[in-house]
């Protein structure tokens, strides 16, 4: 029997849910860090309008990856197929 039918299991899932918003929460809240001049020697802090930038480049990271791209950077790692939706 295929696999390819089959969903994904829940764990695969959650991990790849969890890694992608680590991995757009610290690259993007980086980037946007070092565009608006709010790095630290730590790291970053985001407050105000790059705290909401920040906000909506995840929101957007995870519709267009999913809805539109057919899976997010680790959808596609860790193999995980989305169905996508018919018109």
């Amino acid at each position: 029997m295929s696999d390819a039918g089959k969903p994904a299991p829940t764990w695969k899932r959650v991990v790849a849910s969890v890694l992608d918003f680590f991995t757009v929460f610290f690259v993007g809240g980086y980037v946007i860090a070092s565009l608006t001049g709010m790095r630290t020697p730590d790291g970053f802090n985001l407050t105000g309008m790059p705290a909401l930038a920040l906000f909506a480049l995840i929101v957007a990271y995870f519709y267009i990856g999913r809805r539109l791209a057919g899976g997010t950077l680790w959808d596609r790692i860790l193999g995980i197929s989305r169905p996508q939706p018919t018109p």
